[in-house]
């Protein structure tokens, strides 16, 4: 590390009490996200409560505890807000201390460009490099926007990120930084894989032969990527590629397979791109100072114009719920927000832009309620659900009973498609809901 740099940083090394000073009232301060979440700052401003009226609070995909959120239940002092849920968030916003902010990610850094205000931006990075640059690592898909939108730039060191290689914006260089804080930092809680569900399974033996070799793969997040994971690396697929905004351990699997190569790709050949990533140990310890991974800002994971340069591009996200119209409820269930919107949309348009690319749609045929009676995830209509995709977006949809498409088809023909893969127990039941709604062809023999 070059002397003027070390001199510069001790110049700008502030305590976290010290630093979190620069919050005033009515402020906005993001805490980014994942594991950029600034761990010593979100203590240190919690302190701060008595002393603080009406300071706003943006994040996403964080892990608790949020000590801004806990510690006020009034909200008088601080309000938390995310634009995609993690489940510890979730929890937060069913006891009313988090709102929910719809956005789209391709979007993510023009909202905070054109139209959001960042009074202080928090966040968690890698040591300083000898050039004097931090490194945003895992939270690269959104940490630059925010910060160059920021008035006040605060980094806390957090000496178990990764360094991640990114294609831009993976870095924040220390004169553009404002105040450093130090200390130490318990080791991540790491995340478990899902573990896959026979119905995972199940769902996933139907989408590998839509699968070729070299395909570009977007996996979400759950138990269904990783069945896919397991299936993708005992098959006989190779030269496959990873462009996804969250990267999980099922790439991981694939790589340690063999078949993760990302030798076929049209852009950003020989690298697997990234946004943001969660996992296990050994998924950083991948990720870190790793030549064949590029992390990018989401503006550019997700933009459909740059996915569907990808030949064979097959996207797989999950819902919770899809009406026989082909609407489909993929981050909420009736008012309870549940997740987010997150890139599902962007996919949706990128991958069937793609030549030779696929966007599937996947969930169970059905799901316990509280009382323990099954319920159909295919319903008649929805009435008072958040719609994450509109019926126009949707191309194939998958469930245990089969894999359809729902491209250019009629309002008659998706009825029947879906009915097709809902549960036999429904089956009857939706059929009679089309009729209802002159949605089912008189000359179909049920």
């Amino acid at each position: 590390m070059s002397k003027d740099f070390w001199a510069e940083y001790k110049t700008k090394l502030r305590t976290p009490q010290e630093a979190v000073q620069v919050v005033k009232s009515g402020d906005w301060v993001d805490y980014t996200s994942s594991l950029g979440k600034p761990i010593l700052l979100d203590q240190a401003l919690a302190e701060r409560r008595d002393e603080l009226q009406d300071v706003k609070v943006r994040g996403n995909l964080i892990s608790g505890p949020i000590c801004v959120a806990e510690c006020d239940e009034t909200q008088e002092h601080f309000t938390y807000h995310s634009w995609h849920f993690s489940s510890y968030e979730r929890k937060l916003s069913d006891r009313g201390l988090c709102y929910y902010i719809p956005m789209v990610f391709q979007n993510n850094a023009a909202y905070y460009e054109f139209f959001l205000h960042v009074n202080v931006v928090m966040v968690s990075v890698s040591p300083m490099d000898k050039h004097g640059y931090f490194n945003f690592s895992v939270n690269t898909g959104v940490a630059a926007p925010i910060a160059r939108t920021a008035d006040i730039v605060i980094v806390e060191v957090n000496e178990n990120m990764p360094k991640v290689h990114g294609g831009y914006d993976e870095c924040i260089h220390i004169s553009e930084v404002d105040y450093i804080v130090e200390g130490y930092h318990e080791p991540f809680t790491y995340s478990k894989p899902a573990v896959p569900t026979d119905v995972d399974r199940k769902i996933a033996e139907g989408i590998i032969p839509y699968l070729c070799d070299g395909a570009t793969l977007q996996l979400g997040i759950g138990s269904l990527p990783n069945a896919l994971g397991e299936m993708i690396a005992l098959s006989d697929l190779k030269d496959l590629g990873m462009h996804t905004e969250f990267c999980t351990d099922a790439y991981l699997s694939l790589y340690n397979a063999g078949k993760l190569t990302n030798k076929c790709k049209n852009i950003d050949r020989g690298k697997g791109v990234f946004g943001c990533a969660k996992g296990s140990k050994e998924l950083y310890e991948w990720l870190d100072d790793n030549h064949g991974i590029a992390a990018y800002p989401l503006e550019y994971v997700n933009r459909p114009s740059v996915i569907a340069q990808l030949d064979n591009m097959v996207s797989i996200n999950s819902c919770v719920a899809v009406d026989i119209y082909g609407q489909v409820a993929a981050e909420g269930s009736k008012a309870r927000q549940i997740s987010g919107t997150g890139g599902q949309l962007d996919f949706l348009i990128g991958a069937s832009a793609s030549r030779g690319g696929k966007a599937f749609i996947c969930m169970s045929s059905t799901f316990q309620d509280k009382e323990g009676k099954l319920q159909s995830r295919i319903l008649p209509q929805f009435n008072g659900d958040i719609i994450t995709s509109p019926r126009s977006q949707v191309y194939f949809l998958a469930t245990e009973y089969g894999v359809i498409n729902l491209e250019g088809r009629s309002t008659w023909e998706r009825a029947e498609a879906l009915i097709s893969i809902a549960h036999p127990d429904f089956r009857e039941d939706l059929i009679r809901e089309a009729k209802e709604r002159n949605i089912w062809r008189r000359s179909n023999k049920r």
